[in-house]
């Protein structure tokens, strides 16, 4: 690929890049006052579904049900710290208290023991 074709495309990527973080960072920070209560977790991963398909489903993106809460809540702070590469998901993680976190890991992994 050349220079030129690569810088192009990247910067294409932008604004979606942008816009994914904007929306993530809206929903998740509409959150940040409440309590950690058991719809908690459900509206944090609504989040999660515009990139990562709640029902095992999909492509491109890697699936996150079936991860458990231990391996979850780990990813997540790890992208928090920037120990994971992955600017989308440092922001996200970035935006969420740790209860936000134990929570939205609870309920995702979850949901990965409903499956059939």
């Amino acid at each position: 690929m050349t220079g030129k074709l690569r810088n192009s495309r990247v910067f294409s990527m932008r604004p979606v890049v942008g816009s994914v973080i904007a929306t993530g960072l809206v929903l998740l920070g509409g959150q940040s006052g409440a309590a950690a209560g058991p719809d908690q977790g459900a509206q944090l991963a609504a989040t999660c579904a515009s990139c990562h398909r709640l029902d095992g489903g999909g492509t491109g993106i890697s699936s996150i049900i079936g991860l458990g809460e231990e391996r979850l809540t780990s990813a997540l702070l790890a992208y928090r710290a920037s120990e994971s590469p992955n600017h989308i998901m440092h922001a996200i993680a970035l935006s969420l208290s740790d209860e936000e976190i134990a929570s939205v890991a609870r309920y995702v992994a979850a949901q990965g023991s409903n499956q059939p």
